[in-house]
């Protein structure tokens, strides 16, 4: 049977295989959408014209205190192509650099370098603005506004709480028991006290939390709930493609701009596949969106959504941070199947272990075999199955399928949804 080589992207570079081209059912690709060309237009264009806002420089007044929320490393949004424009912006309408700080969202995850601080928002705004690395751990940090309807206790950052403008930014992608990140995300869970993450997520197990679902979903309304009580007056979020090129830009009410971008991000990532395939071939699509275990559970749940029952899922992520979680190793370690996670997880839930959770119970669908730099040893631990190569792991996926499984490919796996046709 004549075979089709491909080329998907690992780490850094990438991997090159071939596989049988007439048992391909499809390749799982981002829907053709324009490049903007001129992206500092774009950006402009957005913030002075928002949706249901004034624009950025109406809202801002000389002497006020303004924090602008910036992506981490692992959320990539080009923070250092808009930030030198959105500083100009509240400059221009007489607002000082002593007045502005930036503060990263990192949620729970690791603190950032100075270097990694400096390469989110360019080095002209670093140079500039003070940034401010939140420890989520630190309570001293965080201020306490209340408590949702669903008893999550509300605690921001000190520098958001003080701030007379906060300017939320980020990007869009599906998120997978979120609905959608952006938005209220920069701040619940981007600048929240370690306690209001854990109890907002450890609604995971709802069947509403789920990916591409907003209404109705408990973590999105908790989420929602929460944010009120210390609103961004601003937001500013960007679509990307996989080679990191901005799509579009939303400007303006932070749910309403965000829910515009979360249509296009529905209409440009969202697949339809004809029928779920035997065996799925999927890439994080290099780093950073697969520098750990923690962020390959993205496309790990895109590929779950293209396989059937019983079916196999090869995950190409180099993870050179491993893991990504001392918390999520410690519980799989203690735990050897997915159904023990999830009893464990549920009497305590914790952030880490939960991606225990999302990673293994996705394995009761299929077998993951995993591509990856971890020790084989971990990879096991993780209750994957561990694959020094590709070439490797397709046959090893042949030797449980047999000769000529169906094949689904995901180029971009972690943007990509793959939703099955009505009728398929």
């Amino acid at each position: 049977m004549p075979t089709k080589d491909y080329e998907f992207k690992y780490g850094h570079g990438s991997v090159k295989f071939a596989v049988p081209s007439g048992k391909i059912l499809g390749e799982v690709k981002i829907k053709e959408a324009p490049v903007i060309q001129d992206v500092e237009k774009a950006v402009l264009d957005a913030v002075r014209n928002p949706i249901d806002s004034p624009a950025l420089k109406d809202i801002v007044k000389p002497g006020q205190k303004i924090v602008f929320i910036v992506n981490d490393p692992t959320r990539v949004a080009n923070s250092h192509v808009f930030m030198p424009l959105l500083l100009k912006e509240v400059n221009d309408a007489g607002v000082k650099d002593g007045d502005i700080s930036i503060i990263f969202a990192l949620g729970a995850h690791r603190q950032m370098t100075q270097q990694e601080m400096t390469e989110e928002v360019g080095e002209d705004v670093a140079k500039r603005i003070t940034m401010i690395n939140a420890d989520c751990h630190d309570q001293s940090q965080f201020k306490y506004f209340g408590e949702t309807s669903r008893g999550t206790p509300v605690w921001f950052h000190n520098i958001v709480a003080a701030a007379d403008h906060v300017i939320a930014t980020g990007s869009v992608v599906h998120h997978f028991f979120a609905g959608f990140g952006g938005g209220r995300k920069a701040v619940f869970p981007g600048v929240s006290f370690y306690e209001t993450i854990r109890k907002n997520h450890s609604m995971i197990f709802d069947p509403n939390a789920v990916i591409g679902k907003l209404a109705g979903n408990p973590i999105y309304e908790d989420q929602m709930e929460g944010v009120k009580m210390q609103p961004p007056s601003f937001l500013i979020n960007v679509v990307l493609n996989e080679e990191k090129e901005f799509l579009k830009v939303f400007a303006g009410d932070y749910v309403k701009a965000h829910l515009e971008a979360c249509k296009f991000v529905d209409e440009v990532y969202g697949a339809p596949i004809e029928k779920e395939a035997d065996l799925v071939i999927a890439t994080c699509g290099g780093y950073p969106k697969d520098i750990n275990v923690y962020q390959l559970q993205k496309t790990m749940d895109n590929a779950w959504c293209a396989v059937r029952q019983g079916g196999v899922v090869i995950i190409l992520g180099e993870c050179v941070e491993g893991s990504g979680s001392a918390t999520y190793e410690k519980l799989m370690r203690e735990n050897d199947t997915p159904e023990k996670v999830e009893a464990t997880v549920k009497a305590d839930f914790q952030i880490g272990a939960h991606k225990a959770y999302a990673v293994t119970r996705l394995m009761k669908k299929a077998e993951f075999i995993l591509v990856s730099a971890l020790d084989e040893s971990m990879a096991k631990t993780l209750l994957f199955t561990p694959a020094p190569s590709v070439e490797a792991a397709i046959e090893m996926a042949y030797k449980k399928l047999g000769a000529d499984p169906s094949i689904i490919l995901m180029p971009q796996g972690s943007l990509t949804v793959p939703i099955v046709k009505a009728g398929g």
